[in-house]
C-alpha cells in the first residue's frame, strides 16, 4: 500500500482526515477535509468534489490503520492516494499543528 511519512508533507498537501467526529473536534490537521470512514461512502462525493485533480490525496486517521483502509479503496477507484504513516499520533509528535474547529490548540483524541 503506498504511504507517505509526516515529514515528508508539506504545507498545502491536501490532507484527508477519516476519524470519526470526537477525534476530529478534539484537534486536526488546519485545512484537512474531515470524511469520518462510518460516512466515507456516502460522502464519497465530496471527497471528489474537494480533491486536487492531479493532486494526491494523503488519508490519515489516529494511527494508520483506518486511513489505510480508506487509501485502499480510493486506489482502487483509480485516485491517487497515500496513507500517512503513524497518523495523527505521528503528526502530533512531530510538532505539526494540532487544532480544533475555533482555530484553538487541540490534541489527538
Amino acid at each position: 500500500m503506498p504511504t507517505v511519512e509526516v515529514s515528508d508533507l508539506e504545507d498545502g498537501d491536501f490532507l484527508l482526515d477519516v476519524r470519526e467526529d470526537d477525534e476530529w473536534q478534539a484537534g486536526h490537521a488546519e485545512g484537512a477535509l474531515h470524511i469520518p470512514i462510518s460516512d466515507f461512502v456516502a460522502r464519497y462525493g465530496e471527497l471528489t468534489e474537494a480533491a486536487p485533480q492531479d493532486g494526491r490525496v494523503n488519508v490519515i486517521c489516529r494511527s494508520g490503520g483506518r486511513s489505510a483502509q480508506v487509501t485502499m479503496y480510493l486506489v482502487q477507484q483509480g485516485i491517487d492516494a497515500v496513507n500517512v504513516d503513524g497518523g495523527m499520533q505521528v503528526w502530533a509528535a512531530a510538532g505539526r499543528p494540532v487544532v480544533t474547529e475555533d482555530g484553538q490548540p487541540g490534541f489527538v483524541l
